[in-house]
């Protein structure tokens, strides 16, 4: 992993972690919805389309992470920030950055020790069926495993960056989003989740897209729902 800029976040700051692939029609969009003052951490995890120049133009800082995965990216974009919160958000303009602002007031306020955003589907096509019913099961397992009863395990999400890095994340594949909800849960965090708006995505999906996609989205997160839980367990409101 190497950062192609350096500028750290003000003391306090938040950072976005941007895992990108292939996103340079979505750029643009994205990061002019970048709360002003926040940085914008846009992992490239391998792109061909420019997207790593584009972004670097558009003023975000560029971490490059040659090891393909969703889970390596957002792992390489929170190991490379320096805020003292950490959010993440899809980098293909299916979610609005701007809608972390309340995620990080409740964060700050101590409220809550990871906000997430439920996925409400804006116009057709913005969240196919099968994808859905995937992200459905997994999260009625999640609730067995944990007890905590989320209605997604969205990308939008947010928390502080020392103790995500605590919880000693290991996924690197698609199973990193539930990863972090179950080890958050273990350790006892309180968990919550708002309802955001989600539009359909610019350019071609490379997981939830496609039958086969999900199906290996749902094998590398049920994996995860396999770890012997910590002690402790999370609430969620």
């Amino acid at each position: 992993m190497k950062a192609v800029t350096t500028s750290p976040s003000p003391q306090g700051g938040v950072d976005v972690v941007l895992p990108c692939l292939n996103e340079a029609a979505a750029l643009p969009w994205v990061l002019a919805r970048i709360p002003a003052a926040w940085r914008a951490l846009v992992v490239d995890n391998g792109s061909t389309d420019g997207s790593a120049d584009l972004a670097r133009e558009l003023g975000a800082t560029v971490v490059h992470e040659p090891r393909r995965g969703f889970g390596a990216a957002c792992h390489a974009g929170l190991t490379a920030a320096t805020a003292e919160i950490v959010c993440f958000c899809d980098c293909d303009a299916s979610l609005d950055p701007s809608l972390l602002v309340p995620f990080v007031a409740e964060i700050r306020a101590g409220a809550a020790d990871l906000v997430l955003g439920r996925r409400r589907p804006r116009g057709r096509g913005s969240w196919p069926v099968h994808a859905r019913a995937g992200n459905l099961a997994l999260a009625r397992l999640l609730r067995r495993r944990t007890g905590v009863t989320l209605h997604d395990l969205g990308p939008l999400r947010a928390a502080r960056r020392e103790p995500l890095l605590a919880l000693g994340l290991t996924d690197r594949r698609s199973g990193y989003p539930l990863q972090m909800v179950v080890r958050a849960a273990d350790a006892g965090w309180r968990i919550t989740e708002h309802d955001v708006p989600y539009l359909p995505r610019t350019g071609v999906s490379k997981v939830t897209g496609t039958w086969l996609g999900t199906w290996q989205a749902v094998r590398d997160m049920s994996s995860v729902l396999n770890e012997l839980p910590a002690h402790g367990g999370g609430t969620t409101r």
